[in-house]
């Protein structure tokens, strides 16, 4: 159920809407958007991929790498990271992983989130 008051929001997580990818959208503004990757098993990544917002995440549980070209960076709980726009990576699960994302601009709008392929 979503709740809205003079541009204040609530996104219940009931009410949030699931990506092609697995993703959980969750609150969302003109700006930024924060998405939830919950319980994502284990995988050996996907292809590279190129995306045209930001991204800031916080692992909740489990492990991941995340390989920029020629950097890899393992990720654990507690552990947060950033993807600038127009940086080629992709994430590896090596734990199953719940993590929380945020997007700036909103990775949902404009068909911005679409998988990589």
């Amino acid at each position: 159920m979503s709740e809205h008051t003079d541009g204040v929001g609530k996104i219940t997580v009931t009410a949030a809407g699931t990506g092609e990818m697995g993703q959980r959208y969750l609150a969302s503004g003109s700006r930024v958007a924060m998405r939830l990757w919950s319980e994502q098993p284990t995988s050996s990544g996907k292809p590279q991929a190129v995306r045209d917002y930001e991204t800031v995440g916080y692992v909740v549980s489990g492990r991941a790498r995340l390989v920029t070209g020629d950097e890899t960076l393992d990720l654990g709980p507690g552990d947060s990271w950033v993807v600038p726009a127009g940086v080629e990576h992709t994430y590896e699960i090596v734990e199953e992983l719940t993590a929380v994302e945020a997007t700036s601009p909103p990775a949902r709008e404009a068909g911005r989130d679409a998988p990589a392929g």
